[in-house]
């Protein structure tokens, strides 16, 4: 008699259409992974998880929305939460470093070969964590002290939350759409913004604006 192996299930969460097309056809080609669902927000995909019980939940940090960090984490206070490998567009220690003290299992950057993808979606579900070496090995420097251009960054002093209005401020948001895409109140986000120009010495709302925008463009550039 044979038996057939029931293929784990995946869930997708990203914002573009198209990368979600894309990764559901690279997925489709392995007979031991299917995707069973997906979404283009954090809130979607929080009560489609909840629904679906997916083994494997592949995750962008960058949605339009609550982030896909705020995912992680109100993932992560489930019963049984799903392995979770981050899939985005940063690539670099700092944001590797966040997702996985979140609770994401495994970290890979966009840029990557999409064997990486899959490789990360089976090494997770094992239980194991799942890195790209390029930010693995920039993690391990940074853990030995040794001389990194992102290392020692002030922005490595932002709290989560602070770092996802950082981010937001430097693609243009203004504070009310903030309050509302991550559900909180508008002297909520005046108060992190404060504590970030503490964190970063900055002296005015201006030069707040200019240097989350500088970041951001930096990031991009990466």
């Amino acid at each position: 008699m044979l038996l057939f192996r029931v293929p784990s299930s995946v869930f997708l969460v990203d914002d573009h259409p198209l990368v979600r097309e894309g990764l559901e056809k690279l997925i489709s080609q392995h007979p031991d992974l299917t995707v069973c669902g997906q979404a283009d927000s954090a809130a979607v995909a929080y009560d489609e998880i909840v629904r679906l019980h997916p083994d494997v939940a592949v995750i962008d940090l960058s949605l339009a929305g609550a982030s896909g960090l705020d995912l992680i984490k109100r993932l992560q206070d489930l019963s049984e939460p799903p392995a979770m490998l981050v899939l985005s567009m940063h690539d670099d220690a700092l944001h590797a470093e966040r997702a996985l003290r979140a609770g994401a299992r495994g970290y890979v950057a966009k840029r990557e070969s999409t064997r990486k993808v899959v490789d990360g979606i089976r090494q997770v579900l094992q239980g194991q964590l799942f890195i790209s070496a390029t930010i693995a090995a920039e993690v391990m420097a940074k853990l030995v002290g040794a001389p990194n251009l992102k290392s020692g960054s002030p922005i490595d002093k932002l709290s989560d939350r602070e770092m996802e209005i950082f981010r937001r401020i430097g693609m243009g948001h203004e504070t009310r759409r903030i309050a509302d895409d991550l559900h909180i109140s508008l002297k909520t986000v005046q108060t992190h913004c404060m504590h970030i120009k503490d964190k970063l010495g900055l002296d005015s709302a201006t030069q707040l604006m200019r240097e989350a925008v500088r970041w951001v463009e930096n990031d991009l550039k990466l």
